[in-house]
């Protein structure tokens, strides 16, 4: 007689597959998925609006200014030099502007003049041509003394009135500048990152509260390995997360296009000023996405061990506070490292795993080597399937007890000739 075996449970990846299509389905075709594609924007509006406000403070605030008192025939002679001198050195010849008339060996009062904080007066310049005084903060006399001195030379006939004509030549690029473009690149893909990754990592928490409280969790661990439950959860919002990417390319690159790249991007960022990294825009583009689905996994990770601790939305805003400090300062630390390279700093911060995801997109922008990034993708999916194991052996020993439970000691352990229960 031929018994049939019972089937037995699904694999760990095709379970795993299981659980990520049901999450991605159940959150992608939901109206959370609409709110989570209006998030970004908030913090973008926010920028824009501080970007714009800042640029119009600035204009208001104008140019610093430099006080006049002098005689009245110094000061004709002063104004006159200063015409010439703007024409010739635009911004890096300050304004100056006239506030009093004096007597010959008449005294001006520089200070009380600073204190009454009028304008954009930033310092005062009395005396005479040939022993001009300058009054200013201490901050502002390093900044205006050559000036002051250019200024009273040319005043006084000591300089040529016409400065001579200099050809220019104009090269693409130089060292310094190639390197200082792609410094730029490196920290704005940095940033760009790490907020990118702060801002959907914490998505996989309030998931994984959610089934708990509504004793889902139990069920699925029941049917099939806590391992495929948590990677489930974990590729089904990387999922959700990359389609969410997709979607605000698409509308930035519809914006990049209808602006032919001129200018700032709806007032925000001006992608045209950003050098080309070393390894190309696109496989620059392609190492994005590939640290992003990286770090995201990583912290995720470790967002899903948190919440398969917490029983509460409040336990678990206070138990991944650490994680957010910590990354913060990671993110920190790879930017410092950015500026090391090859240093071992910065192969501190490659070796780490939640750091690595930055540092190593800073590489990119940096070096046209290509080989360290295969090396550190694979080294951060090693460290992905070791926090994913980890946490799935800590939610069935704290949440679902499962697993040896300790030996608890008999009350008359300790006692000689303790009697036994018949």
């Amino acid at each position: 007689m031929n018994e049939q075996t019972p089937k037995s449970r699904l694999s760990l990846l095709r379970a795993a597959l299981v659980i990520a299509r049901r999450d991605f389905a159940a959150i992608l075709f939901s109206r959370v998925f609409f709110f989570f594609l209006l998030g970004p924007l908030f913090p973008i509006i926010v920028g824009a609006l501080a970007g714009g406000i800042g640029s119009s403070l600035d204009s208001s605030a104008g140019e610093p200014e430099i006080a006049v008192a002098m005689t009245a025939s110094d000061e004709a002679r002063l104004f006159e030099a200063h015409k010439a001198l703007r024409a010739e050195l635009g911004p890096g010849m300050p304004l100056i502007r006239q506030v009093a008339e004096l007597q010959e060996g008449e005294e001006f009062d520089a200070p009380a003049l600073l204190d009454r904080r009028e304008g954009n007066i930033a310092a005062v310049l009395s005396g005479t041509l040939e022993r001009p005084v300058l009054t200013a903060p201490e901050s502002r006399l390093g900044m205006f003394r050559g000036s002051v001195a250019l200024l009273t030379a040319t005043a006084l006939g000591k300089s040529p009135e016409a400065f001579p004509p200099v050809a220019t030549q104009v090269v693409a690029t130089s060292g310094a500048s190639d390197k200082r473009g792609r410094l730029a690149t490196a920290q704005a893909g940095q940033t760009l990152l790490f907020l990118l990754i702060m801002l959907l990592a914490g998505m996989v928490l309030s998931n994984l509260v959610e089934e708990k409280a509504n004793k889902i969790i139990e069920i699925l661990a029941a049917a099939i390995p806590m391992d495929a439950v948590f990677m489930g959860k974990l590729f089904a919002m990387l999922g959700v997360s990359l389609v969410g990417l997709a979607l605000w390319g698409t509308v930035i690159g519809g914006l990049v296009t209808l602006s032919d790249m001129q200018g700032p991007v709806a007032g925000f960022v001006d992608f045209s000023k950003l050098p080309e990294p070393g390894v190309g825009w696109p496989l620059f583009f392609v190492l994005g996405v590939v640290y992003f689905s990286m770090g995201y996994l990583l912290l995720g990770s470790i967002f899903l061990a948190i919440g398969s601790l917490a029983t509460t939305v409040r336990e678990v805003q206070t138990m991944s506070m650490p994680v957010t400090m910590s990354q913060v300062l990671l993110f920190f630390f790879a930017s410092y490292a950015m500026a090391k390279p090859g240093e071992p700093v910065e192969l501190l911060a490659i070796a780490f795993p939640l750091s690595s995801p930055f540092a190593m997109l800073a590489r990119a922008a940096l070096s046209e080597s290509v080989f360290p990034h295969v090396v550190a993708v694979a080294w951060q999916a090693l460290w992905v399937f070791i926090a994913v194991r980890l946490g799935a052996r800590l939610f069935r020993k704290r949440v679902m007890k499962s697993g040896p439970q300790p030996v608890k000691a008999k009350r008359g352990l300790f006692r000689k000739g303790s009697a036994r229960p018949a």
